[in-house]
């Protein structure tokens, strides 16, 4: 199954990078039910959110932006959606990551897998996550309530 979504403008998209603005990720839930073939047993979704304080806890976060070379990042992360249904025997499988200024609560990742069983939908859906974390150019800035910031990724 293709994995394309639609825009808040009603535009297709599929596994990829997206301006934050052009995203609603309460459609690209829905979407993502809609997708789900009559053989699926399990739908699996992870929904990443900016944080409100510093991975090691010492620093609020005022805002985070989220930026990347847009044309790798796609690549890859349709080769980790690839590479991950293959393996699991997965149905289907998207990445839909936004771009630009994030507050804390801020959707701006939706990683979806669904296949017949639970168990290779949690399998890949844990991989297809622990692999955008590491694989694309991604890269995060946290803008701190003290006025500093420090670029991850």
């Amino acid at each position: 199954m293709n994995s394309v979504r639609k825009m808040k403008n009603g535009a297709r998209l599929g596994t990829g990078v997206y301006p934050k603005q052009q995203l609603n990720f309460q459609n690209v839930y829905a979407d993502f039910l809609h997708s789900l073939s009559k053989d699926t047993g399990s739908a699996t979704t992870f929904l990443g959110v900016a944080r409100h304080e510093s991975a090691d806890g010492k620093k609020k976060i005022k805002y985070l932006v989220m930026e990347t070379y847009e044309k790798h990042s796609n690549k890859v992360l349709k080769k980790i959606c690839s590479e991950t249904k293959r393996k699991y025997k997965l149905n289907h499988v998207v990445i839909i990551h936004a771009l630009g200024k994030f507050k804390p609560g801020d959707p701006v990742v939706f990683v979806g897998v669904s296949s017949p069983r639970r168990d290779a939908s949690f399998k890949g859906l844990r991989e297809a996550v622990e692999r955008y974390k590491k694989e694309p150019a991604l890269f995060k800035q946290e803008i701190y309530t003290n006025g500093t910031s420090k670029w991850i990724g």
